[in-house]
């Protein structure tokens, strides 16, 4: 927004300190004496000719004129030509292009005086005069000025005099009027990219990319100032109106930026910004070359009490928040608020004489908000770190927690594999050891004689054999899956045929010629524990008179292993509820250990244990 200087004409004529047409300014200044203009396309007559003082807005003597402008300097020069001082002519603006000449020889002109129009408003020109083309006494200047209506065309300051003493003030408006905001544009640009990128990095931080918007289109603003063509606009109007654009647009960023940087919700203040921003650059747009004047006044002038209005308000918020960041910028902002008003009351002839501070604040502002971004920034970084401390001594404390858990866990899965390996041993002795107990107890019941000495070697190496399986039953490396199913059952029915027989028990056994699918191992010693342990039972509890054990396959990879006997029958459900049958538990643990489920059915005169497994 301060910017208005830069574009309005009147900035070269607010920085322009020394007095007009170089009057008594250098040992060799020349004398003037006389500036004359006229309006006409080619070189006016003598009676087109009126009086005027540069610098000169001719707009004020003929409003809504563009096209062309002459411009006529009577002068001479102070030092004679014996003197050997070389003279030099400086102008320091030219709105918009134009040419020189010197006593009626061309001595510069600008590339183009047809629209586009070359663009020397803001170009101080340097020129040093042929000695050949001098005159003694009274030498004339022709200025051929081409403006544009609405953008203040006319002449600035010319200086003649001493080539050395012109050449260092050249150098002087050189770096106030160029070098100055070339500066300034490369230092927006490159804080603007350097915060996108830190916007990019975390896009929750709105301020930052705000801030971004509102440096590129602070950069396209300022390309004004330095562009000596209105490329790529194919017209100087359009260019002047893309110009007032982008003026809007980065006063309704930096609102963006100081309510999003100070906290500040105001929906809808935001609403209504950017409302009247987008009517403001229809109005822009739309608005006729005879009426441009008036558009750019408004374009600037609206943008200009947009941004006061907004400093003001950050001012009050930043007193309120307390926050040390917004005061900050509040101060800075006030500052710049300030010069902005200052220059345009220069830019509209308010006050007469002075310098214009804004080539200068526009940088110190840059740099300022660019300042309490990355004190922000810096900030934010602290808190992460603490953050990140905080985190990771939480991951500490909580990897040593996780590390004592994971201890007592371990000891409690030692103390449950050793409860099992128990419950395993007991299981192994109940239905094993025990059942083979059991069988010798009958035999030596029903013997009809005391038996002889090799019968009880018989039995008790039976029960050796017994406990070699109980012991080696830890793992399945030593047992041996037999060739078919009659080899499994064969030990089985010898053991208990006799039993049966002398109880008077009718026993059928049915198994298949093959294995259809091969059991395990521990398949195979889990069969064996549950025909043995049902057998035992039938033989102690169920009083019956017919047992029938039968294996099949009753479909593609299912055996399935069936015990039925027609006892007294049991109650599952009370004997399992109750807990009481170290067997009944042993049998069901037994096989779901192995993959397989088993089923008990039972009432008075049939008792069936079903065994399933699925290869």
């Amino acid at each position: 927004m301060i910017r208005l200087v830069h574009l309005l004409w009147g900035i070269v004529l607010a920085m322009a300190t020394v007095t007009a047409a170089g009057a008594g300014e250098a040992s060799c200044a020349a004398h003037v004496t006389r500036i004359e203009a006229a309006l006409a396309g080619a070189l006016p007559a003598e009676a087109a000719w009126v009086p005027v003082t540069l610098p000169d807005n001719w707009e004020a003597r003929w409003p809504g004129q563009g096209g062309t402008v002459w411009y006529r300097i009577h002068w001479q020069p102070a030092c004679p030509a014996a003197s050997g001082k070389a003279l030099a002519l400086l102008a320091e603006s030219i709105v918009m292009a134009g040419e020189v000449h010197l006593n009626g020889k061309l001595l510069w002109r600008d590339a183009s005086l047809r629209e586009p129009l070359s663009r020397s408003w803001n170009m101080p020109r340097y020129w040093l005069l042929p000695p050949a083309m001098l005159h003694e006494d009274d030498n004339t200047l022709l200025f051929r000025v081409v403006g544009v209506a609405g953008q203040m065309p006319g002449l600035g300051r010319i200086h003649l005099g001493e080539a050395g003493q012109l050449q260092q003030q050249f150098d002087q408006l050189w770096w106030r009027n160029r070098t100055l905001f070339v500066a300034n544009l490369a230092i927006s640009a490159v804080l603007g990219v350097i915060i996108f990128c830190a916007w990019l990095g975390n896009r929750r931080q709105s301020e930052y990319g705000w801030y971004a918007l509102m440096a590129l289109c602070w950069v396209l603003f300022a390309a004004n100032t330095l562009a000596t063509t209105p490329w790529p606009f194919a017209h100087s109007v359009t260019a002047a109106k893309a110009n007032a654009m982008a003026l809007t647009l980065y006063v309704a960023c930096f609102c963006m930026f100081t309510w999003r940087f100070g906290r500040q919700r105001l929906p809808r203040a935001e609403q209504a910004l950017w409302a009247a921003s987008a009517l403001l650059i229809i109005a822009i747009a739309c608005t006729p070359a005879a009426m441009l004047k008036h558009a750019l006044t408004a374009g600037y002038l609206i943008p200009t009490a947009v941004f006061c209005i907004n400093c003001l308000q950050f001012a009050v918020h930043a007193m309120r928040s307390r926050n040390p960041e917004n005061l900050i910028l509040a101060v800075a902002l006030l500052l710049f608020c300030s010069v902005a008003l200052y220059d345009c009351l220069l830019v509209f002839q308010v006050i007469q004489e002075g310098r214009a501070l804004t080539p200068f604040s526009s940088i110190a502002a840059m740099l300022c908000m660019s300042g309490v971004l990355g004190l922000r920034h810096a900030r934010n970084m602290r808190r992460i770190e603490r953050f990140n401390e905080a985190l990771e001594q939480g991951i500490d404390q909580a990897r040593a927690e996780l590390a004592l858990r994971l201890k007592r866990e371990h000891e409690l899965v030692l103390d449950n594999t050793r409860l099992q390996e128990r419950l395993k041993i007991s299981h192994d002795l109940h239905d094993g050891l025990g059942g083979s107990l059991v069988r010798m107890m009958a035999v030596v019941e029903q013997a009809p004689a005391p038996l002889k000495n090799q019968q009880f070697l018989s039995m008790l190496k039976l029960l050796r054999d017994d406990l070699r399986q109980t012991i080696d039953h830890g793992s399945s490396s030593g047992i041996k899956v037999p060739g078919t199913p009659s080899e499994w059952i064969a030990p089985l029915r010898h053991r208990f045929m006799q039993l049966f027989d002398d109880h008077g028990i009718v026993a059928t056994w049915t198994v298949p010629a093959q294995w259809q699918a091969t059991p395990s191992a521990l398949q195979c010693l889990a069969l064996t524990r549950l025909v043995e342990e049902a057998l035992v039972n039938v033989l102690k509890h169920s009083r019956a008179t017919r047992v029938q054990v039968h294996m099949w396959y009753p479909g593609p990879g299912e055996l399935m292993l069936r015990i039925e006997d027609n006892g007294i029958g049991f109650d599952v459900t009370a004997v399992r509820r109750a807990g009481i049958s170290i067997g009944m538990r042993s049998m069901h643990a037994r096989i779901a250990a192995v993959g397989g489920s088993l089923k008990v059915q039972s009432e008075p005169g049939c008792t069936v244990l079903a065994a399933t497994f699925q290869r």
